[in-house]
């Protein structure tokens, strides 16, 4: 049940991400003018790409890390989806469209440029960042169940009854002062493979 929670997770954060990703990169208004390029999400709000690519960051952070650590990683990724939300909205603002393209077009002296909002990609947007939101909620309340990505390897734990685990911790260790011995030889000058 947890790997399957997890893997279901880990699609619905990720794909949230890519659609903010792929909805920013798109034009989210139609200009009513020819010859004028319509800006893309990105341009009317240069905060959605950083965020989408931070909440990646925390989705791989959050597979690395476990306990309180896990909770505090799904909070940035849900903080990641709230920015992303905060900028599709303030992107659509009339201000902010006239205000970019007035910028992109001051060689051709319009005040003014008509347009209209293309509402498909801002709701892909919206729809991606409302996914990384509640992926980062989920990953503060139920993320604790989840494995880590390094239990298997956490040390002191017992395997079966003969302990396992502490044979194989006793032949490292051993490993390790072998390859002590040979860096010491190294530095005395003696070549260790030498047989003689």
């Amino acid at each position: 049940m947890g790997h399957r929670e997890l893997w279901s997770w880990l699609g619905a954060t990720v794909l949230g991400c890519v659609l903010v990703l792929f909805g920013a990169s798109r034009a989210w208004v139609r200009i009513l003018e020819p010859g004028v390029a319509a800006p893309t999400g990105a341009e009317l709000s240069p905060v959605l790409t950083p965020v989408a690519l931070a909440a990646l960051a925390g989705v791989v952070a959050v597979l690395a890390t476990k306990g309180a650590g896990r909770r505090v990683v799904g909070a940035l990724v849900a903080l990641c989806g709230a920015g992303a939300a905060a900028g599709t909205w303030t992107a659509l603002g009339g201000d902010t469209v006239t205000g970019l393209l007035r910028e992109q077009n001051v060689l051709r002296g319009a005040a003014e440029f008509p347009w209209e909002a293309a509402p498909l990609w801002p709701a892909v947007t919206a729809a991606g960042a409302v996914l990384v939101i509640a992926g980062g909620i989920v990953a503060i309340v139920r993320g604790g169940r989840w494995a880590g990505m390094s239990a298997r390897y956490d040390r002191g734990t017992e395997t079966g009854a003969g302990g396992g685990a502490n044979r194989g911790a006793g032949k490292a260790r051993a490993e390790v002062k072998d390859d002590r011995a040979l860096w010491d030889a190294l530095d005395r000058g003696d070549d260790p493979t030498d047989s003689r």
